[in-house]
């Protein structure tokens, strides 16, 4: 053995992602073995500790043992301490290379203790069994990787919330951390941030209301509510709402009920780089928790987005038919023209194209006239609607558009005449067992299927009921959209609200005759066309 001194830096390393035994790899006994060893060896000088806690073994990119490479580089450190060489690291490629490459050239020792392994003192045997028990190692963190990745899987796809932190206007359930439950404060202010974007204000007018009014940003939300939150985009002492961080609430489908998760992930246990991952992948729970946000007010919302719409300077909110105003002609947006003359102030909508001087015909529109004549098209619209709705109730009262409620029905009253008569059966196999009619082993025969047979239509009873409840809530979401227009009825003016809901596009012909496509056209073509095949019918 050399009289040689060694600098040596005690190296610890724990993970629970991989598995590690927390008991027995805690870091503190680590490093009390370290210590144990190294008090029975004189020429090996502690100058430095090293902890990496929380990272895995299967890459070496661990800020403490770059820190204790950094020393090694300079010289200060020659010799390295471990428990065993899984706290060391569990790529055995890259641990080989360490242990028989880089150190070897650096002229550092290397000891793993519970491994028996020193590199000072190596033979033969050592050189065979240490990339053996490197790649046990790297083949004991990829089983445990997989068995995580497959364990959250399984979660996703139960819909199960497997985040760090809930989003924005939730919380983890206290009794189960995996479940959404919505959190009063924020969730109200999810709420507002929906209305005001259906109401025409911009993400920045939007952030700019909240900061005003002080409310506190998701991020700093979570910090007073006692959360560890780290980031690296604060950039003033007190975090505030932006229109990025708007658009982020105002995209999340999560507010519906839907929960949508592994979006993103690593390609595998060695690379820990995070990676989108293609939408078909995405994992999607309809109603996983409660929903803040309506579906129909959420389609809006992205209808809205998706539409060239911008806001005068001047103006907190769109004007009304911002987004909505077609020229019939050459198809390109009609822009709103303001001026004054004579004391008196004009307001009208123009072709783009025409404004440009790029060819086009004069198409223009008062915005009085435009006002007046959807709001006239709209009240007509919404009377349209509501005598339909009442066509349909008179259509389906009658006998004959009542035949599949009547098949329901008349399948669970010969079901239920069915069990009566097998539970009369079996109360009289007992006479018949008395009386000598049948014997003792016919008698448990026929009660069994009696009993079985009692069971299946009881089992058939239960999925005609949640067929027939399943075939009337379909035919009550396909019928939802009557409600929407419903909703204005008695209108006195056009809101943005409005447009958004009831409204497809306007086109504007010259001469200032508008045509306007109004949303869930087919679907009221549909009931028309099924109302006028049941007239011709009767």
């Amino acid at each position: 053995m050399s009289n040689k001194i060694y600098n040596a830096c005690i190296y610890a390393r724990l993970s629970r992602d991989d598995g590690d035994k927390l008991e027995s790899d805690s870091i503190t006994n680590q490093k009390a073995l370290i210590r144990d060893f190294l008090s029975k060896h004189p020429e090996i000088h502690v100058v430095s500790e090293k902890t990496d806690d929380g990272y895995s073994g299967v890459n070496f990119d661990r800020p403490a043992f770059q820190e204790m490479m950094d020393e090694i580089r300079s010289g200060k450190v020659n010799c390295v301490v471990v428990k065993d060489l899984s706290r060391f690291g569990r790529n055995y490629i890259e641990a080989g290379n360490y242990i028989e490459r880089v150190f070897p050239f650096m002229g550092v020792r290397f000891i793993a203790i519970n491994d028996s392994y020193d590199s000072l003192d190596k033979n033969q045997s050592d050189s065979l069994i240490i990339p053996f028990k490197n790649l046990i190692n790297d083949a004991y963190c990829k089983d445990i990787s997989v068995k995580i990745r497959s364990q959250l899987e399984i979660k996703r796809k139960k819909g199960q919330f497997i985040g760090a932190f809930a989003v924005y206007g939730y919380l983890k359930d206290e009794e189960d951390h995996n479940k959404l439950v919505v959190d009063t404060f924020a969730s109200e202010v999810v709420r507002s941030i929906f209305k005001w974007k259906l109401e025409g204000m911009s993400q920045g007018r939007i952030a700019d209301k909240l900061n005003m009014q002080g409310v506190l940003c998701p991020m700093e939300y979570k910090i007073s509510l006692g959360m560890k939150v780290q980031t690296n985009f604060r950039i003033h002492k007190r975090a505030m709402w932006s229109p990025v961080s708007v658009t982020r609430i105002l995209t999340n489908e999560i507010y519906t009920g839907v929960l949508v998760q592994g979006k993103s992930g690593t390609p595998n246990y060695k690379v820990k780089k995070v990676m989108p991952k293609d939408e078909t992948e995405w994992i999607r729970v309809e109603n996983s928790h409660a929903a803040i946000i309506c579906r129909e007010d959420f389609d809006n919302v992205q209808i809205i987005m998706q539409r060239d719409i911008r806001i005068a300077p001047e103006e907190e909110k769109v004007y009304p038919f911002s987004g909505y105003l077609k020229c019939a002609d050459c198809g390109q947006n009609m822009v709103r023209k303001h001026y004054v003359a004579c004391d008196k102030e004009y307001t009208y909508f123009i072709c783009s194209t025409r404004k440009a001087k790029k060819g086009c015909s004069t198409h223009t529109i008062k915005e009085d006239a435009l006002m007046n004549a959807v709001l006239e098209a709209t009240k007509q619209q919404v009377e349209n609607i509501i005598q339909l709705e009442q066509m349909l109730k008179t259509l389906n009262s009658l006998p004959e558009n009542q035949q599949d409620v009547f098949n329901y029905d008349a399948q669970i009253v010969k079901l239920k005449e069915e069990i009566e008569r097998n539970k009369s059966f079996k109360l009289k196999l007992y006479e018949n067992l008395q009386e000598g009619m049948i014997g003792q082993d016919e008698y448990f025969l026929f009660k069994k299927s009696y009993a079985a047979k009692i069971a299946e239509a009881e089992a058939s009873i239960a999925a005609i009921e949640d067929e027939r409840k399943q075939t009337v809530g379909r035919n009550r979401e396909r019928l939802a959209w009557i409600d929407v227009y419903k909703a204005y009825q008695n209108i006195t003016e056009i809101s943005r609200k409005l447009v958004v809901d009831l409204i497809e596009q306007i086109r504007i012909f010259e001469g200032g005759r508008i045509e306007i496509k109004w949303r869930y056209y087919d679907e009221y073509q549909k009931i028309t066309g099924s109302i006028s095949k049941s007239q011709m019918v009767v």
